[in-house]
């Protein structure tokens, strides 16, 4: 038996990945750390299809309920939390399972990831021309300074933009040179969820009718009352955004329901084309009979 892998079940959303990684940690002595971003906050548990306990079949999850929603996320603190843990597991001969769809923070936990420092000034005087401009004419700029960062980042992405633009003021290097690489910290084995679009499609349609029926609307009225509005990255999760717009009287709750579909069809786009781009990623059909088998062969050879 090898060095003990870090396993990462990534995809897009509503492909299956919660329930493949419980499997896989049944059929491997694993334990599940969670790598997405929304569900690392406390209280967001319909809106980001969190596992309820039966759910989890009794294996541990970690990194799930930390965060109050008024924290600002952050993906090096994340990599401080995970990291250790990930060491911990693999000390104890406990295979660690990776789960979300947040690529930045899978990848944060397994690859070399470098967090430049800030300057809050720099820092304020970009917000303040996001804010009175928009983000075109920062994109713009961007790409002129550094046109390979700028082809990974959104143009409405106006506080990536922002956090891109002050690097490369304050230390004088292209942001490009502190993105992703893909040399590994672990070994490790990714496993991605292999979804047809208008299966994924139709499923992200039946899982946000689900979350309307559960009470996301009355989660988010709860979530409010503790800061949630305020959040500079919660208030932004897909359907908690839609909701608020509808409980502010900005939007019908039909009209709300229905963007959070249309937003998160975008969103699982997203997903998948930056999950392509890594060529260590093994795609498995989201519907085999075999998928247990299937994973579970792929981590036992990378052992």
């Amino acid at each position: 038996m090898g060095e003990l892998p870090v396993v990462a079940v990534v995809g897009p959303t509503a492909a299956g990945k919660s329930d493949l990684a419980v499997d896989l940690a049944l059929r491997l002595g694993g334990e599940a750390i969670n790598a997405d971003s929304m569900q690392l906050y406390r209280g967001m548990d319909i809106g980001t299809a969190k596992l309820t306990v039966p759910q989890q079949k009794g294996v541990q999850h970690h990194l799930l309920d930390i965060w109050d929603v008024d924290h600002t996320a952050s993906v090096a603190e994340y990599q401080e939390l995970v990291r250790p843990l990930i060491d911990d597991l693999r000390s104890r001969s406990v295979l660690p399972i990776l789960v979300g769809g947040s690529g930045l923070y899978v990848r944060a936990a397994l690859d070399e990831l470098e967090f430049p420092g800030t300057d809050p000034e720099i820092r304020a005087r970009l917000e303040r021309d996001l804010a009175e401009h928009g983000p075109a004419p920062l994109y713009a700029l961007l790409a002129e300074r550094d046109p390979v960062a700028a082809e990974s980042i959104l143009p409405s992405n106006g506080r990536r933009i922002v956090r891109a633009l002050e690097v490369i003021e304050f230390s004088g290097r292209p942001f490009s040179a502190t993105m992703p690489s893909y040399e590994a910290v672990y070994p490790s084995v990714q496993l991605g969820l292999d979804i047809p679009r208008p299966e994924l499609d139709r499923r992200i349609e039946i899982r946000v009718e689900r979350m309307w029926t559960a009470g996301l609307v009355a989660e988010v009225r709860r979530l409010r009352e503790q800061g949630l509005a305020g959040g500079l990255t919660a208030s932004r999760a897909l359907g908690y955004a839609q909701v608020l717009r509808f409980l502010a009287g900005e939007c019908t709750e039909a009209e709300a329901q229905a963007e959070t579909v249309r937003a998160t069809r975008r969103f699982a786009r997203r997903q998948e084309s930056w999950f392509r781009r890594d060529p260590r990623v093994r795609w498995l059909p989201y519907d085999a009979d075999d998928l247990v088998d299937q994973a579970a062969r792929l981590v036992t050879c990378a052992s």
